[in-house]
């Protein structure tokens, strides 16, 4: 009866809906750390009440523009944490726009979103020039820049300072459906055009908590906490630099934005402004650890994703005192899936633990993380049967932006499909083994060029390596190395295929593995975010066939 009289009592009073938004994640540190210091280089330095502020003035300035998708083009700043709330707390969408696709990607992708509204730095005015005939929607420009009065082009409305100058700092920003379109970007585009992956306030949010839930409770290592200082090296057209400005800002803590990446800034910043955590790519990570102005980088906690973590890589940081470990996700995931912490009941030695800190690791809240095979049915948790890595979590992508058919093909059987090719064990520990499209296919035989990879540069003279399939007439394909030495270094393919026959006499390694061959090269080619970009080098290679 008490009960019955409860439920009678709640229903004389009208409960008003909390629609889980991006303003949302802005109370907390406006309650708790208001004085906290969000950081520009060494140009700007503000606290959270004066970013609330200048989020209402952008707010309020574009709230008189029309139009639905607002792209940027700028470096890592704070005016790209300021267009991460202001912009889709009014109901728009955020367009992140990677700057480092050519330029005939860039305007395909502005026409692609059908961005109206362009906040673009002046670094990127020659490139904006060589493509505005090209540009179909968007119609009004606004200039980011450094200097305090940087000279606007005449057909632009102002350049940001001013015009935020004259916006409104309580301009009050709506509730509206959770499920409204936040954001958008577009993938690399390694094979055809770029595809758009669009993600709505609930996703944001979820994946906010998610992670904080994830990153918080680390038992061993690798936490982030309100006690860290906060400095993002993977872009903010990337995957939101993989979601983190988000919790960043929820927890309240001291956040650091260097501009342009480069290696004596980002340097410069982790020790003047003692950064504790950050994530990149590995390929940003090694070139820190091999200039001349690394030193000792203890209490610094750097997630590494994107690409594999290799081994020889993670131990090098961790001899310069960096608590080092993989991420894993996707731009189609928002990204965070999984991360490769060590955990409590781990009993590992020096070499076992390192090994799991390179690893995908363990799913974080909310994901369900599976191994299958070809026709969809769940493997082995037994750490060695590999299968495609198929994914279900609150905040992934519904599909891709005006491509019905790409979108299905995504999501068949009901889950994103990674095209990823994984093991997973009795612990719940996932180990990603190769791309689906990168496997060496070898007289019906799986290879991993990733683990192929990893033991060549376990030779001190190797700076970089890639493992690339090649035709074969016999074999169908066979490994193909493509390394590059450090300087001043040199080794011969008979000492790089040491480690590689030390584990096929172990019985762990294919014996296809045996038919590698080695190219010297200087350089490996990436793609716009920072990843071996595996196809060009593949093509590159397509003439070249092994009888």
């Amino acid at each position: 009866m008490a009960f019955k009289k409860q439920c009678q009592m709640l229903g004389k009073y009208q409960m008003t809906a909390y629609p889980l938004l991006i303003k949302q994640l802005l109370h907390t540190p406006l309650a708790n750390s208001p004085d906290q210091e969000i950081v520009y280089r060494d140009l700007v330095r503000l606290d959270y009440r004066t970013l609330a502020s200048r989020i209402s003035r952008l707010g309020s300035v574009l709230s008189v523009l029309p139009g639905q998708t607002v792209a940027v083009m700028d470096w890592d700043s704070h005016r790209y944490l300021e267009c991460f709330f202001a912009i889709p707390m009014l109901g728009a969408v955020l367009q992140t726009v990677n700057v480092r696709l050519p330029s005939e990607q860039i305007a395909y992708t502005l026409n692609h979103a059908r961005a109206e509204v362009l906040l673009v730095h002046e670094d990127f005015l020659p490139l904006l020039q060589s493509i505005g005939n090209s540009l179909k929607t968007v119609k009004r420009f606004v200039l980011l820049s450094d200097k305090v009065m940087p000279d606007c082009p005449p057909s632009f409305i102002a350049d940001y300072e001013t015009w935020l100058a004259g916006g409104d700092e309580h301009h009050s920003f709506p509730d509206f459906d959770e499920n409204a379109r936040a954001t958008v970007f577009y993938t690399t585009g390694t094979t055809g055009s770029p595809k758009g992956v669009y993600f709505s306030h609930r996703q944001l949010v979820l994946h906010t908590l998610a992670a904080a839930a994830a990153l918080g409770t680390a038992p061993v290592q690798g936490g982030f906490g309100r006690g860290d200082v906060y400095m993002p090296m993977t872009p903010m057209f990337h995957v939101h630099a993989w979601g983190l400005p988000y919790l960043a800002t929820m927890l309240g803590v001291k956040q650091v934005y260097p501009g342009r990446y480069q290696p004596d800034v980002l340097l410069n910043l982790i020790r003047q402004e003692k950064v504790t955590f950050s994530h990149c790519v590995p390929t940003i990570l090694h070139l820190l650890l091999t200039s001349p102005q690394a030193a000792d980088l203890s209490g610094w906690k750097v997630v590494i994703g994107g690409s594999a973590l290799p081994k020889a890589l993670a131990q090098a940081a961790l001899d310069r005192g960096v608590d080092i470990y993989a991420g894993y996700g996707l731009s189609e995931t928002c990204p965070i899936l999984s991360l490769g912490q060590l955990e409590y009941g781990d009993d590992l030695s020096a070499d076992a633990a390192l090994l799991q800190r390179v690893k995908a690791g363990r799913a974080i809240p909310l994901v369900e993380m599976r191994v299958v095979d070809e026709e969809g049915k769940e493997l082995p948790h037994d750490g060695k049967s590999a299968g495609e890595v198929v994914v279900r979590a609150p905040w992934l992508t519904q599909g891709y932006l005006h491509d019905k058919e790409a979108s299905e093909v995504l999501w068949r059987g009901g889950y994103l499909h990674t095209g990823d090719i994984g093991t997973k064990d009795d612990k719940g520990v996932i180990n990603i083994t190769d791309r689906l499209k990168d496997v060496i296919k070898c007289s019906g035989e799986w290879l991993s060029s990733l683990e192929l990879e990893s033991l060549i540069l376990e030779h001190p003279a190797v700076s970089e390596v890639a493992v690339i399939s090649v035709p074969d007439v016999k074999w169908g394909e066979r490994p193909c190395a493509l390394v590059v030495l450090k300087d001043g270094m040199t080794a011969d393919m008979d000492e790089l295929r040491l480690p590689i026959n030390r584990r096929m006499d172990e019985g762990r390694l294919s014996r296809y593995a045996r038919l590698i061959q080695f190219g010297f090269v200087a350089a490996l080619p990436r793609t716009s975010v920072g990843k071996l970009d595996k196809k060009r080098m593949r093509a590159d290679a397509a003439g070249l066939v092994v009888s």
